[in-house]
């Protein structure tokens, strides 16, 4: 489209009714003051020639900046109407390759200008440089020379967000549609994040040193986001150093504060993270679902690790929620059932996948001592190895620092003649494919 295709109507209007948008005008340096004061004393002279201002339909400044602040600087402080020419368009796009075109007409726009110009039409989504290069007056190839650089750091600016949708285990058809390219260009993407998923990376991320021992004591926490029951960043990041291969899935059901996908994203592991109430400062990026209406939908056989970090039973109770269906608000008959269900569908999900390596199951869980009924000494992973008949492949001791007992609980334990739990563990089940 160009301006002679639009026919604009005059008419007289309110000086301030008229809107300068800087990102609509096409001049890189705006204004010279000197040719304002010029036309401040032409302005009879350039009515009567019919070189007025041009406007949008909202009103929004096409050509005759320095005729507008001409007006401003005669009315002093008033607000006359002026004679202007509307042109019945409104979007971005439009507004600014008529507003190049306008600009031509008087003093042309140099060469600065038209580079800036040709960006800022590519970037409003005029993706034809033939198109672009009609408007500005240049040749296709100088265009292509402008736009070079701008459109291969848009298409790795593209390229960086299908691969962090991929990490997410987004589809081909999502990441096409949220970074607007083809869906065969996103496989071909895929192919070159599966081959090189570290994206030159190195395998072990700096600072990680490998757990050699089966008791993993923690001196501080490292999450950045704080949340009841969050994992602790170090030990998940240990089970992808263990368990886990590059481009391999972890999928954690229990997404709390987002620990596995800080975990993940450092190690290039792809991550399906859910819960059954994200917190708000990740919705963006742990999904909604609730393991009591069956398993969450996941590519299985490219699945390496699940890791369960549910509530810890009374510990957690009314912490997430008052709903009877949350393992914390159970009995625990049936909180052993319900997560011992989960466990075993996950197995069943990962043995029916068509995938010729084993997969693991990974349980962080903590006895239950303070907060059940008389204190009694509740021990989870006890149960859970009773009920899941999986080879175990390790179990690991993953204990808290004493301060996290009160003054209270230590004087309890005295008079009890009971110690008190500090540990928690984390058993691994492997599951052959």
């Amino acid at each position: 489209m160009n301006s002679s295709s639009i026919q604009s109507t005059r008419q007289s209007i309110k000086l301030s009714s008229i809107v300068f948008d800087e990102g609509l005008y096409p001049r890189v340096e705006g204004h010279d003051p000197a040719t304002v004061q010029t036309y401040v004393r032409d302005l009879e002279q350039i009515e009567a020639a019919g070189k007025l201002i041009s406007i949008n339909a909202d009103g929004v400044l096409l050509d005759g900046r320095h005729r507008m602040l001409a007006y401003k600087t005669r009315a002093d402080g008033a607000d006359p109407v002026v004679s202007v020419y509307q042109y019945p368009i409104s979007s971005p796009l439009e507004s600014f390759r008529l507003a190049c075109e306008l600009q031509d007409r008087g003093f042309a726009l140099n060469t600065n200008d038209r580079q800036a110009s040709a960006k800022r039409l590519y970037a409003l989504g005029d993706q034809s440089q033939a198109d672009i290069a009609k408007v500005l007056g240049v040749s296709k190839q100088t265009v292509s020379a402008w736009l070079s650089r701008t459109i291969k750091e848009e298409r790795e600016t593209k390229k960086k967000k299908a691969r962090e949708m991929w990490l997410a285990c987004a589809t081909q058809e999502e990441i096409a549609e949220a970074v607007g390219v083809p869906q065969p260009t996103i496989k071909g993407w895929a192919d070159d994040f599966i081959e090189s998923p570290e994206d030159g990376l190195p395998i072990i991320p700096p600072g990680f040193e490998p757990p050699i021992y089966n008791v993993w004591k923690q001196q501080a926490k490292t999450n950045a986001v704080s949340h009841f029951g969050n994992s602790e960043t170090r030990w998940v990041e240990n089970l992808l150093y263990l368990y886990t291969n590059p481009a391999g899935i972890v999928v954690d059901p229990f997404g709390g504060g987002g620990s596995t996908i800080d975990a993940c994203k450092k190690w290039s592991r792809r991550y399906h993270v859910s819960d059954r109430k994200p917190i708000v400062a990740r919705e963006h990026e742990i999904r909604l679902h609730d393991l009591t209406t069956g398993m969450p939908s996941v590519r299985w056989k490219d699945v390496d690790l699940v890791y369960l970090d549910p509530p810890y039973w009374k510990q957690a109770e009314g912490q997430y929620s008052d709903d009877p269906t949350d393992l914390a608000n159970m009995d625990l008959e049936q909180f052993n059932k319900e997560l011992a269900g989960i466990i075993n569908g996950f197995a069943k999900k990962l043995k029916d996948s068509a995938s010729d390596k084993p997969a693991y199951i990974a349980l962080i869980i903590q006895p239950t001592q303070w907060k059940a009924p008389e204190r009694q000494f509740t021990d989870h992973v006890g149960d859970m190895l009773r009920a899941v008949k999986l080879p175990v492949n390790m179990r690991y001791s993953v204990p808290y620092e004493s301060q996290q007992c009160t003054a209270q609980m230590v004087e309890w334990a005295k008079a009890a003649k009971r110690c008190l739990v500090l540990t928690r563990e984390i058993v691994v089940w492997e599951v052959a494919r």
